[in-house]
């Protein structure tokens, strides 16, 4: 059986890798459009998505737009292995649950 993922399984943290897993590996989110998915304050989001930089699953990139911040997020390599690995831990314990 696949190993639970703590820092993932969070429930906003699986959110946000949610939302990131489901563009492609060259595109990136945009906060605030993250932030909507989510549902999450500005604080909590940036709080989560800094648990998720130190442990090298997402990417930010800050860059000005018409003088207005932008912060774009992304998965990395790491991240997506990460994501993909606890999918395959939570169908193995509904499959479990349903005597397959």
């Amino acid at each position: 059986m696949a190993a639970l993922n703590e820092v993932i399984h969070q429930s906003l943290r699986l959110k946000i890798m949610a939302a990131l897993h489901a563009h492609t590996a060259s595109e990136a989110l945009e906060f605030i459009a993250l932030r909507k998915i989510t549902g999450a304050t500005d604080g909590n989001l940036g709080s989560h998505l800094t648990t998720l930089e130190q442990a090298g699953y997402i990417e930010t990139a800050k860059a000005f737009v018409d003088k207005k911040p932008q912060t774009r997020i992304s998965l990395t390599r790491e991240g997506r292995r990460a994501f993909r690995e606890h999918v395959a831990y939570l169908k193995e314990i509904v499959e479990l649950a349903e005597g397959r």
